[in-house]
């Protein structure tokens, strides 16, 4: 038998290896598929929204669990090595490491070359703000905003479901943060059809958010960026954010990259103003994107550090 936690390291260095490749069905997009048809299904039964969105997410997160689940069980009918390749298969697609490096760096190469349309369009792609106006260091701060916030959904989080649950588990957080992405709006479609799955991805982020926030200034003392700000600040400003976990990560790497993050951003046309967090030591600027990036990939070495520790001399 494979250890569980060599299974999850090799989905990390297979993660790193390939990426996302586009011509594969990844399970993200077959569960906002998914998701669609459900919530089409249940808006027409004439339920109240909140109980539509209720039986919406719980059957997403069965589907994608029962999926998982017949997967390993029929690898597993045919050899233990096939179960395991089957279960390093499906952690691999549930970690985004290098799809968010790379996204985000294709905005660090679009400054470089002084193409501020193309670094607009380029973080348009990773951010939900309006980005057609936004000045060079206003694209840079989101998209460190954008890697800060999602080394833990799309990094650390599905990591510690992993050593949870194994690839079962590592999916249903998948499902929970896919369905909060799709549904979790505090606007009128969604308040009420959304609330399940804004709460559940809040609760499943709980401790997740707040490993990656105690773990970044270690990151950051190795990169021998600002260790002692980054833990300063991850403590003076985690719970500015509006939502009770992003504030973590984002806290803990503007402390370490000394900038400023948060304020007033466009969205839908409409200016919302958010608390700032960290402190504007220098602008933001396009080096801060890969800053982010490293602060974010050592921050996933030492997850599956102290994770695989704890499974070692715990389990």
């Amino acid at each position: 038998m494979m250890p569980p936690a060599l299974q999850i390291i090799l989905a990390a260095l297979l993660d790193q290896l390939c990426g996302d490749p586009r011509w594969l069905p990844h399970p993200v997009r077959l569960i906002g598929s998914a998701g669609n048809g459900l919530e089409n299904l249940f808006r027409k039964t004439g339920l109240p929204l909140q109980a539509a969105g209720i039986l919406t997410l719980f059957l997403l997160l069965a589907l994608s669990g029962g999926t998982v689940l017949l997967l390993l069980y029929g690898a597993q009918c045919l050899h233990p090595l096939a179960a395991a390749v089957m279960a390093i298969l499906i952690l691999y697609t549930t970690i985004a490491a290098r799809d968010l490096a790379s996204h985000s760096r294709a905005v660090y190469d679009a400054l470089q070359a002084r193409d501020l349309a193309e670094a607009r369009r380029r973080v348009g792609m990773i951010v939900g703000r309006d980005t057609d106006q936004l000045s060079e260091e206003e694209v840079a701060r989101a998209a460190v905003e954008s890697v800060a916030e999602s080394m833990v959904d799309g990094v650390c989080a599905p990591i510690f479901y992993a050593f949870i649950g194994g690839p079962a588990a590592a999916m249903l957080y998948k499902t929970i943060n896919t369905a909060d992405s799709m549904f979790g709006y505090k606007n009128n479609r969604y308040r009420e059809f959304g609330w399940a799955a804004a709460r559940l991805d809040d609760l499943a982020n709980f401790i997740p958010a707040r490993i990656t926030g105690l773990l970044v200034p270690l990151a950051a003392l190795l990169l021998r960026l600002d260790a002692g700000s980054s833990w300063r600040i991850f403590w003076r400003d985690r719970k500015k954010h509006s939502s009770p976990n992003s504030g973590h990560g984002e806290a803990a790497v503007a402390g370490a990259l000394g900038i400023r993050l948060g304020g007033g951003s466009i969205y839908f046309g409409r200016l919302v103003t958010k608390p700032t967090i960290g402190d504007a030591r220098q602008p933001t600027a396009a080096g801060h994107i890969l800053a982010a990036n490293r602060l974010m990939l050592l921050t996933m070495w030492l997850t599956l550090l102290l994770l695989s520790s704890f499974s070692l001399f715990f389990f």
